[in-house]
């Protein structure tokens, strides 16, 4: 298992030191990230989504068990805070670092050990949770301020890429209209380059240097998104009866590491970017020893 993961930490150790190294130039990567985030990566998902089952009642039930998941997170550490308070801007960013995934790795992992199915059902999971935790973190680094400005939530969560993309993805699926005209077969053409450029992009976003202070606070974030969070998964995938496959996109989703893009949403809204920052590169390079331990208790083959 841990040889099999490697491959997917492989990119991710390669994007870290082409960055480093300023190749091919300091301004591809940010660049890379933005076509992946707005042409690459919705591709995937809409090409993913379009023909998978969604009115299979196990698809149903993996969508609710994504919100109960989340939803308990979230309560858990809204309770933590009102028994020690903690800033808006330290606040944010522990929040995110909790709930937070990065989707890149989550896919990347199920391709591996799990195949296409999995990435459909992945699908299906992200129309779920990715609007639902980017509502999460707007709140927390605005400390609520936002529902003063409901419309600028909406606009917020309704103009990501993502969101657009797997609202794209359920309709085509719903109406049943699915890819015509060949256009399956060129978004799965710009899919295939998601993946491999993503982990790259993850590498090169990753900053050692953040490290350096709040290590207490960072390894206790850590082990709250590594360890914790999948444990909470196997529960809630238990209660609500899932299947071993959809049981799995639950579980790998809950494991992987925050997402890096919760390092620009910090710094727009005014968190705590270095915090953030080193939550990021402290998961990224835990997980490559605590997703081969889920994996195997888990019974992943």
């Amino acid at each position: 298992m841990l040889t099999a993961i490697w491959t997917i930490f492989a990119l991710i150790c390669c994007g870290f030191v082409l960055a480093r190294k300023g190749f091919p130039s300091d301004a591809f990567w940010p660049a890379a990230e933005r076509l992946n985030y707005y042409v690459l990566f919705p591709t995937l998902l809409v090409s993913n989504l379009a023909n998978a089952p969604i009115r299979d009642p196990q698809i149903l039930r993996l969508g609710a068990s994504a919100v109960a998941t989340i939803m308990i997170g979230a309560v858990v550490l809204y309770v933590l805070r009102a028994m020690r308070p903690t800033p808006t801007e330290r606040f944010g960013p522990a929040l995110q670092g909790v709930l937070r995934f990065n989707t890149y790795l989550a896919l990347s992992v199920l391709a591996m050990v799990a195949g296409a199915q999995s990435l459909e059902r992945a699908a299906v999971y992200l129309a779920i949770a990715v609007p639902l935790v980017n509502i999460l973190a707007i709140i927390a680094l605005s400390d609520g301020a936002v529902w003063r400005s409901p419309v600028m939530l909406l606009k917020k969560v309704g103009m990501n890429p993502l969101v657009i993309a797997c609202v794209v993805g359920a309709v085509l699926a719903i109406t049943n209209v699915g890819l015509p005209f060949g256009t399956g077969q060129v978004l799965k053409l710009l899919a295939q380059g998601s993946l491999p450029l993503g982990l790259l992009c993850v590498g090169a976003a990753l900053r050692p240097s953040a490290l350096g202070q709040d290590l207490i606070p960072l390894l206790g974030n850590a082990v709250c998104r590594l360890a914790l969070m999948p444990c909470l998964a196997v529960g809630v995938a238990f209660v609500f009866d899932l299947s071993s496959v959809e049981a799995l996109v639950l579980v790998v989703f809950s494991a992987v590491p925050t997402a890096p893009s919760s390092y620009v949403l910090t710094r727009q809204m005014g968190g705590d970017g270095t915090f953030m920052a080193g939550i990021v590169t402290l998961q990224t390079v835990g997980a490559l020893l605590t997703i081969p331990v889920v994996l195997h208790l888990f019974g992943a083959p």
